[in-house]
């Protein structure tokens, strides 16, 4: 799996989220994230997690075997 096509997937579902992808074995397999959106405001950083995870669907263990992933809320 392509890291333009992680952040395509992570943006069509969260919109104004500002994401940075990082290969992390250069094997398009092991990806690190780093989510930032205003969507994570009020949530606890497992639910945060989880909107992304749901994102990304059944990629994640198959196509996408692991993501390194950090969420964080754009500072105003």
């Amino acid at each position: 799996m392509q890291a333009q096509e992680i952040e395509e997937l992570i943006r069509a579902a969260i919109p104004d989220a500002r994401v940075e992808i990082r290969d992390l074995a250069g094997d398009g397999d092991h990806y690190a994230a780093t989510v930032t959106s205003s969507a994570f405001a009020g949530l606890p950083r497992v639910r945060q997690h989880q909107l992304v995870y749901k994102a990304l669907g059944h990629r994640m263990g198959g196509e996408l075997h692991a993501l390194q992933l950090t969420t964080a809320i754009p500072q105003e």
